[in-house]
């Protein structure tokens, strides 16, 4: 190169720094200096003509990239400027705030507070903090003090603290008595007649059980025990069982009685003797062990987020206590009170908690999906730690069985050993992964190995596999069904009515078909297993004979013993690495054996009807339905590949995660499918209402035997469940990969690489979600506003009377009420919709219609809530005060309005925040 180049050189890099440097030349410091005031000059009045909330944006942006020193910079420059360590908050919050905080004080502590300084002095000895600690003790001041007087109720109160008579005990007891003085022969005589006239009760009632027994037993059987299990009457076991059976009668009956009996008052209170109920207990029911087994019952919750959740409910035991429960709009406290009402009192002596989730995170309410993040927050924590001291201690097989499969990946393990540790109580979960399905639950669990797996303590297990089996479809038809009986079992409560429709559906199964195929494939799994075990037990043979053979000594033996001990856990290892490949090889498969559906049952005869010149759709409508999805199965049709090759030539050094790698940068092909998904959905609902072949065409292959029972719209939902199928079984892979594997490191790399993906996929779906619930919210109110803004989504619905009161100006226990109209109240995570409900009933129909006229929409953070105390005039009333007006409402039940304001009150903190 010549030097007469060089200034042309120069001048050239020059520009490329200036050009790179967003236009600020690097060479000449004067001018960089200028343009820099002048920018930041321009900023300045860029900022002072933006609102609030864009500037809260661009600080949030701006702090967001700045470096360790950068904002260690920022926070010495705020110390300097104000030294908030140093400032008493009397002197800078408003005087209300501060007394409000001083009101949390006892009299000592206010006392010492008011010797801190001056100001403090003047606000601890204010009256309206004194007085309600007066009035407590029934204190009052004899005179009214005058508007300028100081300190008059603190003054009062040191008064009548300073006067207080105090008595050692044997003083009081010589004025007062004591509590264990002998009773008279009147209260002696009185005690006799009350235990008389319990027993006389007792016996009446066992003797006219009996009497109703007899007449309900059936001819063939010589005892009065009505049960399909037995196969000879009469016999010792016959009058083992029924003496078992009148003695937990009597013992309901003691119970019943007692507490039907009026109950004598002593100077504790009024309470029942407890001496008469401890003996009749132990007398008529037996030994301590089978009274506390039977005051401990099984308790299942179960989320409305299961798919058919009603069939899960009828397939529980008789005797295991049931808690249905709504996924959303149900908040912590809510179910915490669920589970109380349900226990009565008693503890658990097991707990299972039937909810949504993966192996990584339990999806226990609407905004709870409870993981390792936010398993130590302080509400969430509070939770577990009150749901653990429901349930029976761990000594005494107390327990509580997750049906998501935590089990199974690390990230699992860690949230039940937090649980664990937290509450003390033994956490189950199953270790098994099934993608595509909840046969999860059928896997080994943690925990000992047990007579039976936990699902049997709950479940009826036919019942429960044929859940398993047609979950799915069961989900689908139920829609249906819900939308033709749920207003029928309006006012049952959730339990019964999941039930009675649960029951339904199994009657409509052919249960008897479904187990007889259940039997022969149980058969073919215990020959099976038998199989296995043979072959174990042979090995195991042989491995002790050629111990026997060989003349090592003790120390020897020891370390032979060790080794091949470690040698069986990196084989179970192994077997449990290949068995998760091979799992995901099948799942593979059958993924891409649903998408080869779309292609050769709907693509395929469309464009061959449209190249025969009989079209059925246009080929642009061909192209916007089927083009995304042709190229996703084209994609994991080679990912398939990759994995069947490396399954082939499979050992324990292979990897995975290289090729999950490679498939994670070709995920472009999945967006343009997910952004389109709509525009899809869309596509196909208006061809087919526009275009009568194309309707005829659908309805002959949607639902068939070709297309797996489903229609179009749920075959193209499969790319979706996917995703969430990959993390599974990456995590169960890891869990089963040694820290020191070359695989492990890639696997990390493919979890993070599919989840963030993942929750890509989510966002997309939840939006399109609460865009569908908005739009169907707006349809079905009169005069409703536009409801459609961003991040906005429904929580919770609740059907209210509103109530007008005839005089506020009385006192709430003595106030009149009277019901005005009703009124369906509808949640936001922003706003509170009021409407009016209107229900209307046609001829010869039990089904009514409900109508809504929309009457105001306030913002949460304007809703004030007062509770009003139950009274003799009115019950579950509480007040909604917005901004404009108000109103009274009352619920039906006492659970709903708990529920309700739970709910209520955690979205106004939350839109608050």
């Amino acid at each position: 190169m010549s030097l007469g180049n060089f200034p042309q050189r120069s001048l050239e890099m020059e520009s490329f720094h200036m050009r790179f440097s967003t236009w600020t030349p690097f060479n000449n410091r004067s001018l960089n200096r200028q343009l820099f005031q002048e920018r930041v000059t321009l900023i300045g009045h860029w900022f002072g003509l933006w609102t609030h909330k864009q500037r809260q944006e661009f600080l949030f942006t701006i702090l967001s990239q700045c470096s360790k020193s950068q904002l260690r910079f920022i926070r010495d420059w705020f110390s300097e400027r104000k030294q908030v360590a140093s400032v008493d908050f009397s002197t800078v919050l408003p005087r209300s705030i501060s007394l409000y905080i001083f009101s949390f004080l006892n009299p000592k502590d206010l006392c010492a507070a008011a010797q801190v300084s001056w100001p403090w002095k003047f606000l601890t000895e204010q009256d309206c903090l004194w007085m309600p600690k007066c009035t407590r003790l029934g204190w009052f001041l004899p005179y009214t003090p005058t508007q300028n007087e100081y300190g008059a109720w603190k003054h009062h109160y040191i008064a009548c603290v300073s006067s207080l008579d105090w008595l050692t005990p044997r003083e009081a007891a010589a004025v007062y008595g004591t509590l264990n003085e002998p009773k008279t022969e009147d209260e002696e005589s009185k005690e006799r007649q009350r235990e008389k006239c319990l027993r006389k009760i007792i016996w009446g009632k066992i003797a006219f059980r009996k009497k109703e027994l007899f007449k309900a037993r059936p001819p063939w059987l010589s005892g009065t025990r009505c049960s399909r299990s037995m196969s000879l009457p009469g016999g010792p076991w016959m009058q083992r069982e029924g003496a078992g059976f009148y003695e937990a009668l009597e013992r309901q009956l003691v119970l019943a009685s007692l507490n039907a009996l009026p109950t004598r008052s002593n100077l504790s209170g009024s309470h029942p003797s407890p001496f008469l109920v401890k003996k009749n207990h132990h007398g008529v029911g037996g030994t301590d062990d089978s009274s506390s087994c039977a005051l401990q019952p099984r308790v299942i919750l179960i989320s409305s987020r299961i798919p058919a959740y009603e069939m899960v409910v009828e397939s529980v035991k008789v005797g295991v206590v049931t808690v249905p429960y709504e996924h959303s709009g149900v908040t912590l406290e809510g179910l915490l009170l669920l589970l109380v009402r349900a226990l009565q009192g008693r503890k658990a002596q097991s707990l299972g908690i039937f909810s949504g989730g993966n192996s990584r995170e339990i999806d226990l309410l609407q905004g709870y999906k409870i993981s390792i993040k936010n398993l130590l927050w302080p509400e969430v924590r509070d939770f577990w730690e009150k749901l653990g001291s429901y349930v029976a201690a761990e000594e005494e097989g107390g327990r509580v069985d997750f049906f998501a499969p935590l089990g199974a990946s690390e990230a699992g393990l860690e949230v039940l050993s937090q649980l664990s540790q937290l509450t003390g109580t033994f956490f189950s979960a199953p270790t098994g992964i099934a993608t595509g399905s909840f046969q999860h639950i059928l896997s080994d669990w943690l925990g000992p190995q047990q007579d039976r797996p936990p699902p049997s303590d709950y479940f009826s297990e036919s019942k429960l596999q044929a859940w398993t089996n047609f979950t799915d479809s069961l989900e689908d038809t139920l829609k249906s069904v819900r939308k033709e009986f749920r207003p029928l079992f309006k006012n049952l409560q959730r339990s019964i009515s999941g039930r009675i429709l649960g029951q339904l559906m199994f009657d409509s199964l052919s249960m008897t078909s479904i187990l007889d195929n259940q039997d022969a494939a149980q058969a073919l799994a215990d020959g099976l297993v038998e199989l296995s075990k043979e072959g174990s037990e042979r090995r195991a043979i042989e491995d002790n004979f050629q111990d026997t053979k060989s003349s090592l000594n003790q120390s020897n033996l020891n370390m032979e013993v060790l080794f091949k001990l470690e040698r069986k856990l990196q084989m179970d290892s192994v077997e449990k690495r290949t068995r998760v490949v091979k799992e995901l090889v099948q799942s593979e498969r059958r993924y891409v054996q649903m998408l080869g559906i779309v292609r050769d049952v709907y693509a395929r005869p469309l464009r061959a009807a449209l190249a025969s010149n009989r079209a059925i759709l246009s080929a642009a409508n061909i192209h916007i339905i089927f083009s995304d999805v042709l190229r996703i199965l084209n994609l994991n049709r080679e990912f398939l590949a990759n994995l069947r090759d490396r399954l082939q030539e499979w050992s324990p050094a292979h990897c995975v995660g290289e090729i999950f790698i490679k498939f994670g940068r070709q995920l472009n092909t999945y967006t343009n499918f997910f952004n389109n998904y709509p525009v899809v959905l869309k596509t196909i609902e208006k061809c087919r209402e526009m275009t009568p072949a194309f309707r005829a065409f659908l309805k002959r292959h949607d639902n068939t035997i070709a297309t797996k029972m489903l229609s179009l719209p749920e075959l193209l939902l499969y790319p979706s469940r996917r995703f969430e199928e990959y993390i599974h079984l990456l995590y169960a892979l890891r869990l089963h990969t040694p820290a020191g594997h070359i695989d492990r490191g890639d696997l990390t790399a493919a979890i993070d690489q599919i989840k963030n993906y993942k929750g890509y996929i989510d966002q997309i779906k939840e939006n399109i979600k609460m865009r569908e619930q908005l739009t169907h919210v707006q349809t079905t109110i009169s005069d409703c506003p536009t409801l459609s803004e961003a991040n906005r989504y429904l929580i919770r619905i609740q059907d209210v009377v509103q109530l007008h009161c005839y005089d506020e100006k009385m006192d709430f226990p003595l106030r009149l009420y009277e019901q005005t109209r009703d009124l369906s109240l509808f949640l936001f995570n922003d706003a509170l919709l009021v409407t009016r409900r209107t229900t209307s009933h046609t001829p010869f129909e039990r089904t009514s219609k409900t109508t809504y006229q929309f009457i105001a929409l306030v913002a949460l953070p304007r809703m004030f809530i007062e509770d009003i105390p139950d009274s003799k005039y009115v019950k579950n009333a509480f007040i909604l005060q917005g901004p404009m007006r108000e109103w009274i409402c009352a619920t039906e039940a006492a659970d709903d309005k708990f529920l309700w304001l739970s709910a209520l009150q955690t979205a106004i903190r939350s839109s608050i925040k």
